[in-house]
């Protein structure tokens, strides 16, 4: 993007552009890891989940619409599906893993997280290279005939609207429906809830395929819509970054969708700086996620804090 691409009076609204197509894959795989951990589980390896989704997604849409006959407005969609089932079958292995006795969270999801990168690293190697067939997007800024630049960036995917929908609808889920109320109670206290005859080991199976389900449609944004190509380093940490976001959240989906816009626009203020000249502290600013999360890592550590909207049973260990 040139200097003068966007100009001064564009950057508000450039940045708000770049944070309504930044903040999904972090919106997707917050909600996942928060109903990870409102049944009492952490899933660090939704990292892994992450990669696996965008280069199955990536890899679908391309295959579909060069060899399987799909059309190219279907291509991307079928990808999206496919990279939430890839998303599954991680947290199926993640889920039996840590169902396990003696078996700690934090390590499984670490192998789970460097397991999925290198298969996602491995089978995406041929299609480093190729075009495959990207998500439609929705044009925002019309009206903004006679800046092209703008109109690019406030182009948004469908996928982010349904991550928007999704948050109150989780929310909803958890406060009023039977099944979210089950879940709550296997996080916040499994022996009261199995003495009421709820199957612990189901609930957080569930929760864990399921959350990890989503962080695999997170990464097929990242690769069919935000950046439209799939490459080795596409997802720059954001798998563990969201689950930090979590923390920020304080377990409450509607507050993970703030959290993700607030993170996507942390994220999206270097490229728009430089689109009006400004280049000093540009790697600086790019770094501003990765600086949230260690602060927001530091102020949440304390031995003297108490977590609001912490499950109860959130870290424990398997008899």
């Amino acid at each position: 993007m040139a200097p003068d691409a966007i100009g001064w009076w564009g950057v508000p609204i450039g940045i708000l552009g770049g944070t309504l197509r930044g903040s999904a894959p972090f919106l997707f795989v917050s909600l996942g890891e928060c109903l990870t951990e409102k049944s009492g589980k952490i899933n660090l390896g939704l990292e892994g989940s992450l990669l696996v989704g965008a280069m199955s997604a990536y890899a679908v849409s391309y295959l579909s619409s060069t060899q399987w006959g799909v059309s190219p407005a279907a291509a991307p969609w079928l990808g999206v599906f496919v990279a939430g089932l890839g998303g599954a079958g991680m947290g199926f292995i993640h889920a039996w893993l840590t169902q396990q006795p003696k078996v700690n969270d934090v390590a499984v999801g670490i192998a789970m997280m460097v397991f999925g990168s290198g298969v996602a690293f491995f089978l995406g190697k041929p299609f480093i290279q190729p075009q495959a067939p990207r998500l439609p997007v929705i044009e925002l800024g019309g009206w903004l005939s006679g800046s092209p630049a703008l109109q690019s960036a406030l182009q948004v995917s469908p996928l982010f609207l349904l991550g928007v929908i999704l948050a109150p609808v989780m929310h909803w889920f958890f406060k009023s429906t039977r099944p979210g109320l089950f879940i709550r109670a296997v996080g916040d206290s499994p022996d009261a809830a199995m003495a009421i005859g709820i199957s612990i080991k189901r609930v957080r199976m569930l929760c864990i395929i399921a959350g990890s389900s989503l962080a695999g449609i997170g990464g097929a944004y990242l690769s069919l819509a935000y950046f439209g190509s799939w490459t080795e380093k596409i997802s720059s940490g954001q798998g563990l970054i969201a689950v930090a976001l979590v923390i920020f959240a304080h377990w409450n989906p509607i507050q993970c969708l703030w959290a993700s816009l607030f993170f996507g626009g942390a994220q999206a203020i270097a490229p728009v700086l430089q689109g009006v000249g400004i280049t000093k502290g540009y790697y600086l600013l790019n770094v501003a996620p990765h600086l949230l999360t260690l602060v927001i890592m530091v102020m949440t550590c304390s031995p003297k804090k108490t977590i609001s909207g912490a499950p109860g049973a959130l870290g424990t260990i398997n008899n």
